[in-house]
């Protein structure tokens, strides 16, 4: 099964929707900011990704550079600002076979299906 973590509002989330539509036929969506991970998703999604907490925010959102660009946290912490503020994870996350990718560009979910990463 291939798992979507997506924001129908983004340009680049529905990229990838379309594209994992066109390409497969056990498809889970997940619109996270209606249906936020718990915190034990999120840190399995970090594993998958082999990301850091921070890596994932979306350092651009408005919320972030309003509210915790000047902070100092740990990644404990940083879990938490994600969870209770879903609009600062970096999306769309796409899962295939254990294996995450932040599905911008487009080319990176596409990478997913090349022979290479199975």
């Amino acid at each position: 099964m291939i798992k979507i973590y997506h924001n129908k509002q983004c340009s680049k989330s529905c990229a990838a929707l379309d594209f994992l539509q066109e390409h497969t036929i056990d498809l889970q969506v997940q619109e996270y900011l209606e249906e936020v991970p718990s915190k034990a998703e999120l840190i399995e999604i970090l594993s998958q990704l082999g990301l850091q907490p921070l890596a994932l925010i979306r350092k651009n959102e408005a919320l972030f550079l309003e509210k915790f660009q000047q902070l100092q946290l740990t990644d404990e912490e940083w879990v938490e600002v994600m969870l209770q503020n879903p609009i600062l994870i970096e999306r769309p996350i796409v899962i295939k076979d254990g294996k995450a990718v932040i599905g911008r560009p487009l080319e990176r979910v596409i990478d997913l299906f090349s022979p290479r990463s199975s």
